[in-house]
């Protein structure tokens, strides 16, 4: 199977770099599509690459757009699969082909993500990441070759999930009219399973995210993640990232009133 990987990057050159690092042990005869969101991707080693790139917005990062960018040049070189990786995730050495054996139309397919703890001085080691932290506990986690369905569709997330084509073009891809961070995943797999489609854990397909302060602690993300939240509540009448909301709100950095229909960001002082 001719599978593409398509991640998106702003920054983060070490996260990708270890990441290319390896998908090169693990990526045989398949295709690695890095898209740049508002300036050209770090070149490092790694599997056969396209390298595209999308403009920034004032409004946050396009991630929306950069990952339908991504799945039109890699369908356009023939893939036959396309897995979407965030930059933060090294893939684990079977996560190509546990994604490839379970590939079905009609499926979106979710692995495992094992959050690392912050690196040492001599980084990540390249084996044994699996030691260094569990799978998350919010998600299913199956043994090597078990397929789970799923239909707790709020679970599904992007930072590892695969498609077949067929699947892609009937989905349509993401809202880009969600820009910067948040939400639009969410926003992907309510709108896939009203037009089908079934969500499935794939065991063995394991990944491990690259420690990083969380987005929703980083000021400039707030109004972000506050416009998202709203064009996603105005189309489904429920708020998403509601544990986030709750704990800005708690901070004092946003008011979130769910019954009201109310969220808002907190106007700060100027300096």
């Amino acid at each position: 199977m001719n599978t593409a990987v398509v991640t998106t990057v702003a920054g983060r050159a070490g996260h990708l770099r270890r990441q290319r690092a390896a998908l090169g042990e693990c990526l045989h005869d398949g295709l690695h599509v890095v898209v740049g969101m508002g300036g050209p991707a770090p070149e490092s080693p790694g599997p056969e690459t396209v390298r595209l790139e999308v403009d920034a917005s004032p409004e946050g990062l396009p991630l929306a757009a950069a990952r339908n960018a991504g799945a039109a040049a890699a369908l356009d070189r023939g893939a036959d699969l396309l897995v979407f990786l965030d930059v933060d995730c090294i893939p684990g050495p079977d996560l190509p082909a546990s994604y490839a054996a379970a590939a079905r139309d009609g499926a979106l397919l979710c692995g495992p993500v094992h959050y690392l703890p912050p690196a040492g001085p001599g980084g990540y080691p390249t084996n044994g990441l699996a030691d260094l932290a569990p799978p998350h506990p919010g998600r299913p986690a199956p043994a090597p070759g078990q397929v789970v369905a799923e239909d707790r569709v709020e679970l599904f997330w992007s930072l590892s999930f695969a498609v077949t084509p067929r699947t892609w073009r009937a989905l349509g891809g993401f809202d880009e009219g969600f820009r910067g961070y948040g939400a639009e995943d969410t926003d992907f797999a309510r709108r896939a399973r009203d037009r089908g489609a079934e969500m499935f854990w794939v065991g063995g397909a394991r990944a491990f995210h690259q420690h990083h302060p969380p987005a929703r602690q980083d000021a400039d993300r707030v109004a972000e993640i506050v416009r998202n939240a709203g064009r996603f509540h105005r189309r489904w009448g429920d708020w998403p990232m509601r544990g986030w909301l709750e704990d800005l709100h708690r901070a004092g950095r946003v008011v979130f009133a769910p019954e009201a229909g109310e969220l808002s960001v907190v106007a700060r002082p100027a300096p």
